[in-house]
């Protein structure tokens, strides 16, 4: 987006009101409509064209805006079709299953909101989605905390906690991805920058979860044995499935690309499969693009394990494309520019960049409720003064996630909040006071913020205190 050059100068307040519009447009589309992002953007879309056509900007300097934008995620979406590979992968080499099943073995009956929040965390991991692990894990401890007659709304907090501390460390997520490729860090640089502050703040939520647990060990956990059971039962549980995990782990600790790291994992992944399945090669390639489908006829099982494939990321590419579409027609008129000059001009050190990235994320948010906007919008909006400030990208993909993924089930209206609010039967207004680590992150990130620690320069990769 840096590199394109405006052909409209609009003034502040003109800029205001058509960002305000957009905004606007996107924001009606998806709470007041519940349209689906990608018909709000193209809707905006429409209306950048026909105010630029107005200012006397020629169609053809739109297009060029639209495709120029369009091609800075190409990273993205080559990395978008690499996690559906590695997913559908991960399933049928039985990675998945083999962690989540032995992640209940050390399951203990004492301090069940902890419990509930770990559970949770390494679901998260694993899968690389919040939702599914909030519809499926979280679904089942809320059964068990409801039996137990224990609160409903500490017990949501812990799976809202512990689902959105996965989303946002998994290399599989989504929004993990995007984040890192659309200020271009790479992923697991990406991810060991966050663990500075999300480690944090998962300690401060575990300690807070147990703090807050009754501590009884009278706790039937029927449920959870059902779903390890379940996940026996789909011939996928091996002690090898684990080997792609430690690989990859490997591979991350020696830097290693990113697309080469998933290209790796997921051959062997592939190979592994082959011990428990015999798969012909026709199959094997409907899996890789169109996800594993589980037929337990467990349907919890069969939700959570029906994944991956590069079909089923087309969904999270084609967003991305038109986001990047929508922003690079904001450059290409002079909107953002026009904005971003003004605000440079008051935020001129980094602590108050980083607080006003945080701030813009999290506003996004709560005016339109979608968290890829949130990270797109914001990101492409804020490189350029990360870059003036010679402060390092992933100072600002992690911002983007502190801010930006983690506050998104928070607000009642977001796609989040209300998914939520309907799979765990508990509103967003009561869980939200538990979702420690939600609530925790931002502040996190803001607080190192202003005292520089971990922020580095990008000229010397260096740590240095940004100083007001």
């Amino acid at each position: 987006m840096l590199n394109i050059k405006s052909v409209h100068k609009p003034a502040v307040p003109e800029a205001s009101i058509v960002l305000l519009a957009v905004l606007g447009i996107i924001s009606v589309s998806i709470i007041g409509v519940g349209s689906v992002p990608h018909i709000s953007i193209i809707l905006s879309l429409f209306f950048l064209m026909v105010y630029g056509l107005i200012r006397k900007v020629k169609f053809k300097d739109i297009e060029e805006g639209m495709i120029a934008g369009a091609q800075g995620g190409l990273g993205a979406i080559l990395l978008f079709f690499f996690i559906g590979l590695l997913v559908s992968s991960w399933l049928i080499s039985g990675t998945i299953p083999t962690l989540m099943f032995y992640g209940f073995e050390f399951v203990t009956p004492h301090y069940f909101y902890a419990i509930a929040f770990l559970l949770t965390s390494l679901s998260g991991v694993v899968i690389g989605s919040s939702l599914t692990t909030a519809a499926t894990i979280g679904v089942a401890l809320i059964g068990i905390g409801e039996a137990m007659g224990l609160s409903l709304a500490i017990t949501a907090g812990a799976i809202v906690s512990g689902a959105f501390f996965g989303d946002k460390m998994s290399p599989l997520s989504d929004t993990t991805n995007l984040a890192s490729s659309i200020v271009k860090v790479d992923l697991f640089t990406h991810i060991r920058n966050m663990a500075w502050t999300t480690v944090p703040a998962f300690i401060i939520t575990l300690i807070a979860f147990a703090f807050l647990s009754p501590g009884t060990s009278d706790i039937n956990l029927v449920q959870l044995n059902e779903l390890q059971e379940g996940l026996k039962q789909t011939g996928l549980v091996h002690w090898y499935s684990i080997l792609p995990v430690l690989l990859l782990v490997v591979l991350i600790v020696y830097r290693t690309p990113a697309l080469f790291t998933l290209a790796i994992t997921i051959a062997v992944s592939v190979s592994l499969s082959f011990f428990h399945e015999s798969l012909h090669v026709n199959e094997l390639f409907q899996i890789l693009f169109s996800g594993f489908t589980s037929e337990t006829g467990v349907e919890s099982i069969d939700s959570l394990l029906t994944r991956g494939g590069v079909n089923r990321m087309m969904f999270t590419i084609s967003l991305v494309i038109l986001s990047l579409s929508l922003g690079g027609l904001l450059f290409k008129l002079g909107i953002i520019p026009a904005l971003l000059n003004k605000v440079s001009a008051i935020i001129q050190s980094g602590r108050r960049t980083i607080l006003t990235t945080a701030l813009s994320a999290i506003g996004i948010n709560l005016v339109v409720g979608e968290q890829y906007l949130s990270i797109l919008l914001t990101g492409e909006a804020f490189q350029s003064q990360y870059k003036k400030l010679g402060l390092h990208p992933k100072t600002l993909s992690r911002t983007l996630e502190d801010a930006g993924t983690v506050v998104n089930p928070l607000v009642p209206w977001s796609v989040c909040g209300i998914f939520l609010t309907d799979v765990l039967g508990v509103s967003t207004l009561e869980y939200l006071p538990f979702a420690i680590f939600c609530l925790i992150s931002p502040v996190i990130t803001i607080l190192y913020g202003f005292t520089g620690w971990t922020i580095k320069k990008e000229q010397t990769g260096t740590d240095r205190t940004v100083t007001n």
